[in-house]
Formats: structure tokens, C-alpha cells, sequence
């Protein structure tokens, strides 16, 4: 189903997958796609300095994802994923694209923490939710399922029902990057909406797991920026790879609890898929290993 352009050159509004709901793309905050975070007047940060500034002043976890959701503050991610959203890959040319930055989706109060490198260009980027509608997001959450994380084995589309159990995932870069590859400077520009969502969400927070060395890297400097322990040298990326990080004095977490384990996967990329490099087997033992840890008591 199509709607009519909103205006000269405008793209037509696509149907959702799940809703039916017409939608451009990409979406506009605040038009009811599943699961946006936004409104229309959520403040939109354009800058890097202003995505520090927004990300010291949030206190609620929902303003957060409000405002990552809306950020333009790297030029160049801005233009790939609403070119993206625009041109769409074959297969979802019927679909409207969400166009945004993805921010972090699940548990509120997660004990377990999936911290990943940036949405894919026609899976998060399209679908509006982290690791869903790719190849990459099928391994994740069927493991994630398997394990007692996840609701149902699949994550399809924002609004179809799935749910993380005590689990939250989010990215280091929230704009798909072409060729998965963003730049240091967008990297360091993303990084406070990292830090940000993990001081909010670490009162509850048992085990981390970094998914490739790119968000092991970015666990480690989000946490020692945020004023916590790291083991020096810098614990090494690994598959099954383990380090303790430690709360500085005074935090007050939940239960008196003072360290978080942070555990490396490799990534769920078709290129590890593909080749064995990562089997079922071993995504299972590590997302195992963080819901047994998540589960002691405690």
C-alpha cells in the first residue's frame, strides 16, 4: 500500500511491515512508528559538542533514546542512511525505511548489556531497532532466545512482539556507516551517548558482552571515562575473552554490587557465519555464560 507524496519530489509513504500504518522515510519523529522514542520537538543535537552537551543534561533513560534517536551530528552518516532510506535495497522497495540514528532498545534496568558497533544499512537502519532485519540479528536473538534472554527466537521488525528478558542492547555509533566502517572522528563523536546509557543503566548492570573488538574497545573507554577501575594493560580482544571492571567508591549501585564482568564475542557477521569463525555453539556458550552471571544472586 502507497499514500501520496506530502509535497513536490517528496517520496511516497510506504505501508509498515507490522502496522500498516503508512510512513516516509525517512521517518519523521513522533508520526507513531512502533516503538519511536521521539517527538516532534525533540531536541535535535547537530554537532558533536552538542551531543556532549545533550548527553551530560539527560537524567531518564527515555530522554536519552529520544535524543539519540533524532541526532545529525556527523554529516556524513546523516547523508548515508537517509540515502539509503531513500534509494532502499530491492527486496524492501515496498517498505518504508526509518532513516535514524538507532538508539539503544530492551531491559530498562538490564543486567545483561550487548554493546555491538552501529546498525546495518538495511537492517536496524530500515527496521528502526538494534540487530533487526539482518542476517547478523537472526544468530543474535535466536542465541539470545536459547539462552533465556530473549522472548521469542527472531527479531523481524520494531513492533512485532519480540522482548529482551533483564537485557539491553545498544551500539557505539548509532547511524549505519558505509561500509560498516565509521571514522574515528564519528566514533568519538556517538561515544557520550554511549556513556551516558551505561551510567544510567549501571545501578543494575551484572555483565557486559562487547560483540567484535570494536565495542570491547568501546566498553573499556565508556567505562573508564565514567570514572571505573579498568585492568591495565588493556584486558586484549577475544572470543570468550573475560576482564573485571570495578565501580569507583561511592556510586551506590544496586545491592552493593562493585564490579561488572565484561565478556568478547566475536561478532555475528556473515563473514564470521559464513566462515566458522563464529558457530552457534560459541555465541551460545559466551550469551550463556552472561545469563548465569546476570542470574546469581545478588
Amino acid at each position: 500500500m502507497t499514500g501520496s507524496p506530502t509535497g513536490p519530489g517528496a517520496e511516497p509513504r510506504l505501508a509498515h511491515p507490522v502496522t500498516g500504518e503508512p510512513f516516509g522515510s525517512p521517518v519523521p519523529p513522533g508520526t507513531g512508528w512502533p516503538g519511536d522514542p521521539a517527538r516532534p520537538d525533540t531536541p535535535v543535537a547537530r554537532t558533536p559538542t552538542g551531543v556532549a552537551r545533550q548527553a551530560r543534561s539527560v537524567r531518564i533513560l527515555a530522554d536519552l533514546d529520544a535524543r539519540v534517536s533524532v541526532c545529525r551530528a556527523c554529516p556524513r552518516l546523516v547523508a548515508w542512511r537517509e540515502e539509503v532510506a531513500h534509494t532502499k535495497r530491492a527486496s524492501y522497495a515496498a517498505e518504508p525505511y526509518w532513516g535514524r540514528p538507532i538508539p539503544g532498545w530492551g531491559d530498562t534496568e538490564p543486567r545483561v548489556l550487548v554493546v555491538g558497533l552501529a546498525p546495518a544499512a538495511n537492517g536496524g537502519n530500515r527496521t528502526g531497532r538494534i540487530f533487526t532485519g539482518d542476517r547478523s540479528g537472526d544468530w543474535l536473538f535466536a542465541s539470545l532466545h536459547r539462552v533465556g534472554l530473549a522472548a521469542r527466537p527472531d527479531s523481524v521488525h520494531a513492533g512485532d512482539g519480540q522482548r529482551l528478558i533483564g537485557t539491553r542492547m545498544a551500539a557505539a555509533v548509532r547511524c549505519a556507516p558505509p561500509l560498516n566502517k565509521p571514522t574515528v572522528d564519528e566514533r568519538d563523536a556517538c561515544a557520550p551517548w554511549l556513556d551516558a546509557e551505561v551510567a544510567l543503566v549501571a545501578p543494575s548492570l551484572r555483565v557486559v558482552v562487547a560483540l567484535g573488538s570494536f565495542g570491547w574497545q568501546a566498553a573499556l573507554r565508556t567505562f573508564r571515562s565514567l570514572g571505573w577501575q579498568v585492568p591495565r594493560p588493556a584486558p586484549r580482544f577475544g572470543h570468550g575473552a573475560e576482564a573485571r571492571l570495578t565501580a569507583p567508591p561511592g556510586t551506590g549501585r544496586a545491592g552493593g554490587r562493585t564490579e561488572v564482568l565484561l565478556l568478547g564475542c566475536y561478532h555475528p557477521s556473515q563473514q564470521n557465519t559464513f566462515t566458522g569463525t563464529l558457530t552457534e555453539a560459541m555465541l551460545d556458550e559466551v550469551l550463556g555464560r552472561a545469563a548465569a552471571t546476570a542470574r546469581m544472586p545478588g
